[in-house]
C-alpha cells in the first residue's frame, strides 16, 4: 500500500513532536508546570474537536459540551478513587455493568420504536427513560455482585499495572457514560432549532453543575464531597496518555468526515431541507454528531480529572462552558487543524505566558487580554485564525479525474462529448 507523502509528513511531524515532549519530560528539561499546560492543551483540543463536530461541521449551536466534560471527569475519578482509596473495584464494576446494560437497552428500545409507526417523540422518549432506569438498576445489582471477584483478579497484578488498567477503563467508561447521557438528552432536544438548542444545552450544563455541588447529599456519592471539591484522585494522566487519546480522536474525526456519514453531517449544516430532499435522515445525523462529540468530551474529562488529582464543581460552571466555544471560533469553524492549534495556544498563552508576563497582582487581567484579542480577530478575520485551512492529511480527499486508457474508452468519451454539445 502506497502512503501519500503529505500523509507521511503529517505523521512524522506529529509523532516527532509527541516524542520530543516526552523526551524533554523524561530528562527533566520541561518543568512540571509546562508539562501540565501541554496536557491541559491536549485535553482542551479533544473537548473542542467534539464541539467542532457538533457546531462547526453539523451546525448545532451547543453549550452543553462542558456538562458532558464534567460527567466524564467525575465518573472516571470516582472509579479510580474507589480503587486507590477504598481498595476495591466497586466503581469499576458497577459503572461498567450499568453503562453496558443501558447501551443494550438503547439498542432494543430503538428497534421497538422503529416498529411502532406513528409514535410521537415524547412517547418514544418516555420508553427510553423507562428502559434506561430498568437497565441501570439491573446493572448496579450485577456490578455489586462482581466487586469481589474483579477486585481479587486485579489484586493479583502488580499495583502499578493494576492502576493503569483501572485508569484506562475508567476514562473509557467516563466517555461512554457522557455519550449515553447525551443520547438520552438529545432525543427531545435535537428537534429544537439551533438557538433554542443552544439554550437547552446551556441549561443542561447548569443542571450538571448544581448536581455536582450536591453530589455528596443528593446523589449519595460522599467521596465527591459536593461543593467542597473531590480530592484523593490519583494523578495518573501522563503526556503519553493525553497524546494517545488526542491522536485517536484526530484519526476518528478525520475518517468520519471523509466518509459518507461525514458528508451527510456537513450537508445538514449547509441546508437541512436540501439534505432531507436527498434522502438523508437529518435526525440521525444530528444524533450521531452530538453523541460522538459528547463522547470526546467525556474522554477528555476523564483525562483531566487525573492531571491535578482534584475536581471542583466551579471548574464546570456555565462561564467556563464558553472556553471550548472560544477555541473553536478562534481556530475556525469546521477546521480540525485550527481547533488543535487554538487549544494549545489557549492553554499556553492564557495559563502560561500571560500569567508569567503580567505583573504580580495583575494575573487575573489575562481574562481581559485574551477576549480583547479574540474581539480584534473577529473584526479582522471573522472566519477564524485558520478558516477552512487543514493540514494535508486532514484535507478532504477529492476524487481523481477520469483518464481514459484504452482506445474504446477514448472513443466513448468523445461520443459523450459530441452528444452533449449536440444537446
Amino acid at each position: 500500500m502506497r502512503i501519500d507523502r503529505h500523509t507521511l509528513g503529517f505523521w512524522v511531524v506529529l509523532l516527532g513532536l509527541i516524542i520530543l515532549v516526552q523526551v524533554l519530560v523524561s530528562l527533566g528539561i520541561l518543568s512540571p508546570f509546562w508539562e501540565t499546560l501541554l496536557k491541559i492543551g491536549a485535553v482542551m483540543a479533544i473537548v473542542s474537536l467534539g464541539l467542532n463536530l457538533i457546531y462547526g461541521f453539523n451546525g448545532q449551536f451547543s453549550l452543553g459540551q462542558w456538562g458532558f466534560y464534567a460527567i466524564g471527569a467525575y465518573a472516571a475519578a470516582d472509579v479510580t478513587y474507589r480503587w486507590t482509596q477504598m481498595n476495591n473495584a466497586s466503581g469499576l464494576t458497577v459503572l461498567f455493568a450499568a453503562v453496558a446494560l443501558v447501551g443494550v437497552a438503547f439498542f432494543l428500545t430503538a428497534k421497538l420504536v422503529a416498529r411502532l409507526r406513528g409514535i410521537d417523540p415524547l412517547s418514544a422518549f418516555a420508553l427510553y427513560i423507562v428502559a434506561t432506569l430498568i437497565a441501570a438498576v439491573i446493572g448496579v445489582q450485577i456490578g455489586i455482585a462482581l466487586i469481589a471477584p474483579v477486585t481479587q483478579l486485579l489484586a493479583t497484578l502488580p499495583p502499578g499495572l493494576a492502576l493503569q488498567i483501572v485508569y484506562l477503563i475508567a476514562v473509557l467508561l467516563g466517555g461512554c457514560l457522557a455519550a449515553e447521557v447525551s443520547y438520552l438528552f438529545g432525543l427531545p432536544v435535537l428537534t429544537l432549532g439551533s438557538d433554542y438548542f443552544g439554550i437547552a444545552t446551556l441549561g443542561f450544563t447548569i443542571i450538571v453543575k448544581v448536581l455536582l455541588d450536591n453530589s455528596d447529599t443528593l446523589l449519595g456519592f460522599e467521596e465527591m464531597k459536593g461543593a467542597r471539591g473531590m480530592v484523593g484522585i490519583p494523578k495518573t494522566t501522563s503526556w503519553f496518555w493525553v497524546a494517545l487519546f488526542l491522536v485517536i480522536v484526530i484519526v476518528l474525526l478525520r475518517n468520519l468526515l471523509h466518509s459518507s456519514h461525514g458528508r451527510a453531517i456537513v450537508s445538514v449544516r449547509e441546508d437541512e431541507i436540501a439534505a432531507k430532499a436527498m434522502g438523508i435522515d437529518v435526525g440521525q445525523q444530528k444524533t450521531l454528531a452530538f453523541v460522538l462529540g459528547s463522547l470526546f468530551a467525556g474522554l477528555a474529562g476523564g483525562l483531566y480529572a487525573h492531571i491535578n488529582g482534584f475536581l471542583h464543581p466551579n471548574t464546570f460552571n456555565f462561564i467556563r462552558s464558553f472556553d471550548p466555544m472560544i477555541i473553536v471560533v478562534f481556530g475556525g469553524l469546521g477546521s480540525v487543524s485550527g481547533t488543535i492549534i487554538a487549544a494549545f495556544t489557549w492553554a499556553l498563552v492564557l495559563e502560561g505566558f500571560l500569567r508569567i508576563l503580567l505583573p504580580t497582582g495583575f494575573e487575573t487581567w489575562r481574562f481581559v487580554v485574551y477576549p480583547l484579542f479574540l474581539l480584534v480577530m473577529m473584526l479582522l478575520r471573522p472566519q477564524g485564525l485558520f478558516g477552512g485551512f487543514e493540514f494535508p492529511y486532514l484535507r478532504p480527499v477529492l476524487p481523481r479525474p477520469y483518464v481514459p486508457e484504452t482506445e474504446e474508452q477514448v472513443a466513448l468519451v468523445h461520443a459523450v462529448e459530441e452528444a452533449t454539445e449536440g444537446d
